[in-house]
């Protein structure tokens, strides 16, 4: 059973749903293959669990908004999840990963508005057809998918109220713009597209089939536009950084690094011809995490 439909499964028999809830996300972030866990092995035990919940939320909201499907049934399930969070904050979560975030959010006093705003992320994602007019919105969509997962994490990562929200906002716009330049193809054939519309105006690329915009020989000029704006961040985001110690700036430091070296990766090999994206091996990853994450 794949992790999606094992997720709906979670969800839709109860006895099913009484599975150990940290056995659950546990098995959602090492299935993942993500950088994140390499970034979460530098935390202690108790805010590694934090962050493992809050990264299995996230994960389970975005398979919904990326398994094939109806958008009205994305939709559907989506507002089940904004009924589980309510639940959740009202003491009586049900499904696994919300069982698992219970701790956090009484722990670590985690922003139920944080939770919700993330949905409305996936709730834009879930449209049959995906575009950002100008970079403000791409930005609110950043602040959305990634700035949100920011917020809840600088709370587990016992990060302080300055400049945590600051860095928060910064490294989640330059993650996700990595994300975004990493899987330009892979998005227009699910008709989703973030660069937006005036910066591919800027290069007098027009409107059109995705699969044509993509390889307009202008599309290249607007990728490097996108990437510069990534590296603005991630340059705001080691400065914010630089005031904090090392044990509170370890997690952040070891995303950083991993993506700005993915970022470095995607300009090396050019934006010429958008090919499948890049990622760092398991073996690289280690090492950054070790490197950056142990002092």
């Amino acid at each position: 059973m794949n992790r999606t439909n094992y997720t709906i499964a979670l969800r839709a028999d109860p006895a099913v749903a009484q599975v150990a809830p940290w056995a659950h996300v546990h098995r959602v972030v090492r299935e993942s293959g993500t950088s994140f866990f390499w970034a979460m092995r530098v935390l202690p035990a108790e805010r590694r669990r934090a962050m493992y919940a809050i990264y299995a939320f996230c994960r389970e909201v975005d398979d919904i908004a990326d398994e094939p499907g109806a958008t009205e049934d994305k939709l559907r399930a989506l507002a089940g999840w904004r009924e589980e969070i309510s639940r959740l904050y009202a003491g009586q979560p049900q499904w696994p990963t919300s069982r698992a975030l219970l701790e956090a959010v009484e722990r670590y006093e985690l922003p139920q508005e944080e939770f919700l705003s993330v949905i409305d992320g996936m709730e834009i994602d879930a449209a049959p057809i995906v575009r950002m007019r100008r970079v403000e919105d791409l930005l609110d969509y950043c602040r959305k998918v990634a700035g949100a997962v920011g917020m809840l994490s600088i709370r587990a990562f016992g990060m302080p109220q300055r400049p945590g929200p600051q860095i928060a906002e910064s490294l989640g716009n330059a993650l996700q713009l990595t994300n975004i330049l990493r899987d330009v193809k892979g998005d227009a054939k699910r008709q989703r597209l973030y660069v937006p519309t005036d910066t591919l105006a800027r290069h007098a690329v027009g409107s059109g089939s995705l699969g044509r915009i993509i390889t307009h020989p202008g599309f290249a000029g607007a990728c490097i536009d996108m990437a510069k704006l990534a590296r603005s961040y991630y340059i705001e985001t080691e400065g914010l950084l630089a005031g904090l110690g090392h044990r509170l700036m370890r997690p952040a430091v070891v995303m950083m690094q991993i993506y700005r070296e993915t970022l470095r990766s995607l300009e090396s090999r050019g934006w010429k011809q958008i090919a499948g994206p890049i990622s760092l091996n398991r073996r690289r990853k280690l090492w950054l995490a070790l490197r950056h994450g142990i002092f």
